[in-house]
């Protein structure tokens, strides 16, 4: 019998696996994401169910079907040989995902005997009809795979743990999932702010869950450190490095530890540790590129800095960041810390052109927009000396209205150099009308009103200051 294509696709988007959630190739660098889940299958022994079916999908978007059937038919294995009296209510994602990936290779038989194999056990499973199912495990799935498909999925991968957990708090595989979500939400809001506790919580219940799991002991350590007690802190990466001291996750969060007390030395060694074991891993190679830039900016302030040590770590940590970027080109971030790196060695074109190659992105994610807007004023302000470019990309970081700690530090910059101006008098209509725009950004109505009223004392028929003057008064 032929099957509807239509009927059967209608089918397939009712189901919930990997193909329904919207994942996108888009938010992550595929060949990045597949290494760091070959990575993670190798190191990890317990159950990989979640990574087959990630990975499925991973060869799915890099055409390689076949692959991605082979890796469902390992996620299959590993149901049988850690839940084998719950294969149908572990299946289900494995299940969907098989649907998708015959009905992609034209194979709508198969394709169809998944569909009905799901919407079987759904039946049998719950009460409702239909293949839409609210189970715990395929929540915590959904989790599991935001988490790995970029930074705009934090919040939405928090609340499929949440869900997860309705149904079983005390699961200790979803509690992980939560509080990892949780944890890397909360590493780019202000620092500092009321949300800082219930990480805290969530973290220390996953660690007394899991207490096997030394990524949420590390996690746990750079929660504290952020809470200025990284002597508690390091407490608990110490007992990770007993307990795994060949697991690569948690070498990288113990180095980025390390780094962030300024133990530089001690970070290196276990990135380089962590290199040996996993050579690919986009994040050891820009910790080594965070952390060779740091050695650089502290031998610079030597009165005389031993040149050849300097050129040395500048090519490395050229080599790494560049490394990163090849392999990952969404990494952002990394394209700030080369330039930032590029300065430091005066190499000053290459680091605009690095610059100019991000800032022209209109798929920057916002809190590495900001990073980038502040990295990059900072370069015009201290390094090329232009102190007009710096204000314009400090406005730019501080237009990203999300509360964090680099648009506090945007903010603080260009009043500075305003300030500055202004007291010496050499401040001219431009300067006030600026001024204007940073109060009325940061939300200081009054303030901005005496700004504009200024500018246009000095520039009486500026359009932009007379409108926005008028816009202000209208909004008190």
């Amino acid at each position: 019998s032929t099957i509807s294509k239509d009927s059967l696709k209608a089918s397939l988007l009712q189901l919930e696996c990997h193909f329904t959630w919207n994942l996108r190739k888009e938010d992550v660098g595929l060949e990045a994401l597949e290494e760091t889940i070959l990575d993670h299958i190798k190191f990890v022994k317990e159950c990989n169910i979640t990574d087959y079916n990630i990975l499925s999908y991973v060869c799915y978007l890099k055409n390689s079907n076949e692959e991605g059937l082979r890796n469902l038919q390992k996620a299959e294995e590993a149901i049988q040989k850690h839940h084998p009296d719950e294969i149908a209510r572990r299946s289900l994602v494995t299940w969907g995902n098989y649907a998708w990936i015959y009905y992609h290779m034209q194979r709508y038989e198969e394709a169809q005997t998944y569909v009905s194999k799901v919407e079987n056990s759904c039946k049998m499973l719950s009460s409702t009809a239909h293949g839409k199912i609210q189970l715990p495990e395929v929540y915590a799935a959904q989790g599991w795979a935001l988490l790995r498909f970029g930074r705009k999925n934090y919040e939405k991968a928090m609340d499929c743990f949440a869900n997860a957990l309705k149904s079983e708090p005390d699961n200790p595989d979803f509690n992980a999932g939560y509080a990892i979500a949780m944890f890397r939400l909360d590493s780019f809001t202000e620092r500092g702010c009321e949300s800082m506790g219930p990480c805290l919580e969530a973290l220390k219940r996953a660690v007394e869950l899991n207490p096997n799991n030394t990524t949420l002991l590390a996690l746990l350590a750079l929660h504290l450190q952020r809470l200025k007690q990284g002597n508690e802190g390091e407490r608990y990466i110490e007992e990770g490095l007993q307990k795994t001291p060949d697991f690569p996750v948690f070498l990288r969060y113990a180095a980025s530890f390390y780094r962030k007390r300024g133990e530089v030395g001690k970070a290196v060694k276990i990135l380089k540790k962590a290199l040996a074991l996993t050579p690919n891993s986009v994040i050891v190679h820009h910790q080594l590129g965070l952390c060779y830039k740091f050695k650089i900016i502290q031998l610079k302030k030597a009165r005389y800095p031993p040149q050849e040590e300097v050129n040395n770590l500048l090519e490395l940590a050229i080599f790494h960041l560049k490394t990163v970027i090849h392999k990952k080109p969404v990494f952002f971030c990394a394209y700030g810390d080369l330039g930032n790196v590029y300065a430091l060695g005066k190499r000053y074109e290459e680091a605009e052109e690095i610059f100019q190659e991000v800032l022209q992105r209109n798929d920057v994610f916002w809190s590495d927009k900001q990073e980038i807007c502040f990295s990059y004023a900072n370069f015009q302000r201290f390094d090329m000396k232009s102190e007009s470019k710096a204000i314009k990309y400090y406005i730019e970081g501080l237009k990203i209205e999300n509360n964090s700690y680099r648009r506090k530090q945007c903010s603080e910059a260009v009043e500075k150099l305003l300030n500055q101006k202004i007291s010496s008098g050499l401040g001219d209509a431009t300067d006030f009308g600026t001024f204007g725009l940073v109060h009325k950004l940061n939300g200081k109505k009054q303030e901005a009103i005496e700004c504009y009223e200024k500018a246009i004392a000095l520039d009486p028929s500026n359009e932009e200051y007379l409108n926005a003057l008028a816009e202000l008064q209208l909004s008190i």
